[in-house]
């Protein structure tokens, strides 16, 4: 039982760091680090069409990155916990450290091979 926990809590870590992992959910989480952005602004941050953003918001709001704000006739969007920033803070140091590695390493791109068993 106690296998079958950390399997479902490493299983969830995983999930969670999906949120981080797609270039345009990182652009996105990178744009409102600073501060709370409107969709608007956030695509001219990014570069992402209004469609993409939109997506990519919904997936970082419904896995609890960010939240939004009503203000007017805009909606404001930021991130859901400070943590969230230091997160990214903490990527960023270790990236500086890391950088050639991560870039050079070729197993984060091959495609996953199924287990034989």
């Amino acid at each position: 039982m106690l296998i079958t926990a950390k399997v479902q809590a490493v299983d969830l870590q995983a999930k969670f760091f999906r949120g981080f992992a797609d270039a345009s959910r990182l652009a996105i989480l990178e744009a409102i680090r600073e501060g709370p952005l409107t969709v608007g602004e956030i695509v001219t941050a990014t570069g992402l069409s209004q469609s993409n953003a939109s997506n990519h918001l919904g997936c970082l709001r419904d896995c609890g990155l960010v939240t939004a704000r009503q203000q007017g006739r805009y909606v404001y969007y930021q991130l859901s916990d400070e943590r969230v920033a230091t997160l990214l803070r903490l990527a960023d140091e270790l990236l500086a450290e890391a950088a050639q590695s991560v870039y050079a390493c070729t197993r984060y791109n091959a495609p996953t091979q199924p287990e034989t068993e």
